[in-house]
């Protein structure tokens, strides 16, 4: 193998082209190039990183050369050293040089007139990492055929280097779908709004390593979009024009936009900053697309701690915005349905009410306030028409458990066959019509009430059944064999004298204790004729707004005769 002389150092210069550089490899010298390609293969498997892959291998690079320096120097859009081996580096580079490698895209060698009696071996590195990086040889002497050996050299430094990086965006891209699967648990354990969002904002600083993050809700009857949280901004929360600035171009385009360099760039609206006194650098902002496909708003982030946003930056971004976007709708839907919950549940209690002011309802009114308060069976007894589901309601709704289900079974409507299934519910396929499975109503009433009217109607299987529910606190379903916690408070109702069914064998005792813990008995109405009016006037004021007819009254005839009645 020739190596140039030193008398020729300061004489001889070449250039090759691509196209060029089989042509001139010699045999022996490919094989040479194709096992240093290999190593560089092997090497760039086992390494962590780039850097650690180019601190290995620079010194093998430089040796298959014979070079006692080699370096990769990139433009950035000034030079700058990416690594280096040996006493020759980038201060000793002719830029010049370095950029017409990059602009012809072929490579030079030839004298390095900064350090006499050195040569220097050029390649552009193809690299799609290094786009405009160069692979630079520097030494005493080279063989004949350094530089197409150089040129392959390179191309195969850069496809281990793009290697490296496509490896180490996928474990960045692993780690981010991790942490935004972490973030997307988090999320779903939150179910008010407000400390959703400062929970978002929270994550997403943490997740792309920016200084601040904000949720813009869009109002589109109004044609505004709401920052929530808008941090440094009095009351946490600014209302903005639906068509202002970068949030406004990502509402309207439904794209995600990226600014470098906010003051100077024309989307940029400073209409926050002047109202929290903050200065925005740089931003990224996605849309927010609910899982119907329907725009929410926008989601951003604001001022990227290290240099400016980025592609991957972007696509985390779009990732984490899709599971935001599915938090706010479940939250803000959950919301609603409480809030209607609530509105039902006050409706309901207004609507039941215990009239009368007689002695006998008063005492009632205020023993029910008592028994509301806690969880213990009631057996409510009373004449047809007294009013015992309106005190069973009064004590579910005046309690603990009045944002759980009130559910009501007439027992007296039940079957045998029928009283199992309704009360504890039935497997699919457990009998002929049985096409899904059924929830009765003890699981329908999960901790809330269930109101057993005409108890003492219920048959004696129906009783044993029941029995066992009460003393064990589970159910099974009808063709089931899982065994079901139930929670539920116990209030039963009859007009039947249930201890004299007792003792005539026809109501079970062992049941009849377990539901006569406490026991109401209703007054009837001939025994408190003082509350006839009061109950008449109820009625017709109920009638009157079901109706649509306001202000109807009692004559007086028709309340003499009311009073006059026993």
């Amino acid at each position: 193998m020739r190596f140039l002389s030193k008398a020729s150092l300061f004489v001889t210069t070449r250039w090759i082209a691509w196209p060029q550089v089989a042509q001139q490899i010699q045999p022996d010298d490919g094989v040479r190039v194709l096992q240093a390609v290999e190593q560089f293969v092997n090497a760039a498997v086992l390494a962590e990183s780039s850097i650690e892959f180019l601190r290995n291998q620079l010194p093998e690079i430089a040796g298959e050369l014979a070079a006692n320096s080699v370096g990769i120097f990139l433009r950035n859009p000034e030079w700058i050293a990416v690594a280096q081996h040996g006493r020759v580096g980038l201060a000793e580079m002719p830029k010049s040089l370095l950029m017409d490698v990059l602009d012809r895209d072929a490579g030079f060698v030839g004298p390095l007139e900064s350090v006499p009696g050195t040569l220097i071996a050029v390649a552009p590195l193809r690299s799609h990492k290094f786009k405009s990086a160069v692979l630079v040889f520097a030494g005493r002497s080279f063989p004949d055929d350094a530089l197409p050996s150089a040129m392959l050299m390179s191309k195969a430094i850069g496809v281990c280097l793009d290697f490296l990086e496509r490896r180490s965006q996928t474990g960045r891209r692993i780690e981010q779908l991790q942490s935004i699967l972490k973030i997307s648990l988090n999320l779903s354990a939150v179910h008010e709004t407000e400390p959703l969002l400062e929970l978002i904002a929270r994550e997403a600083t943490r997740l792309l390593n920016c200084d601040r993050s904000s949720i813009f809700i869009w109002d589109k009857d109004h044609h505004e979009v709401v920052a929530c949280p808008a941090l440094g901004v009095e009351g946490n929360s600014l209302r903005l024009p639906d068509d202002t600035g970068v949030v406004g171009e990502v509402i309207h385009s439904g794209k995600s936009l990226r600014v470098d360099d906010a003051y100077h760039d024309a989307r940029f609206s400073r209409k926050v900053d002047s109202s929290s006194g903050y200065k925005t650098r740089n931003l990224l902002c996605a849309p927010l697309y609910g899982p119907d496909k329907k725009l929410l708003g926008a989601f951003e982030v604001i001022n990227k701690n290290a240099g400016p946003f980025t592609d991957e930056d972007e696509v985390t971004l779009a990732d984490l915005s899709l599971q935001v976007a599915a938090a706010l709708q479940n939250t803000r839907e959950r919301e609603s349905l409480l809030r209607s919950h609530r509105q039902l549940t006050e409706q309901v209690t207004k609507g039941v009410t215990i009239i009368g002011e007689s002695p006998a309802m008063h005492a009632m009114r205020s023993t029910v306030r008592r028994l509301a308060a806690t969880d213990l069976p009631v057996l409510i007894l009373g004449e047809s028409g007294t009013g015992k589901e309106v005190v069973a309601q009064a004590l579910h709704y005046q309690g603990p458990r009045a944002s759980r289900p009130f559910i009501a079974v007439n027992c007296a409507a039940l079957t045998e066959t029928l009283l199992e299934s309704e009360l504890f519910g039935h497997e699919k396929g457990a009998f002929t019509d049985a096409r899904e499975m059924h929830k009765g109503k003890f699981e329908v009433a999960e901790g809330g009430t269930i109101f057993l009217d005409e108890i003492g109607d219920m048959s004696p299987g129906g009783q044993a059944k029941l029995l066992r529910v009460l003393e064990q606190k589970v159910i099974t379903r009808v063709g089931g064999s899982q065994s079901i916690p139930i929670n539920a408070r116990v209030i039963a109702a009859t007009n039947a004298h249930l201890a004299d069914a007792v003792r005539a064998k026809k109501f079970r005792e062992d049941l009849y204790f377990r539901l006569n813990v406490v026991t109401l008995d209703l007054p009837s109405l001939k025994d408190r004729s003082e509350d006839v009016l009061q109950l008449a006037d109820h009625f017709l004021n109920l009638f009157s707004v079901q109706a649509r007819r306001p202000n109807l009254k009692l004559s007086a005839e028709s309340r003499k005769r009311l009073q006059g009645h026993s």
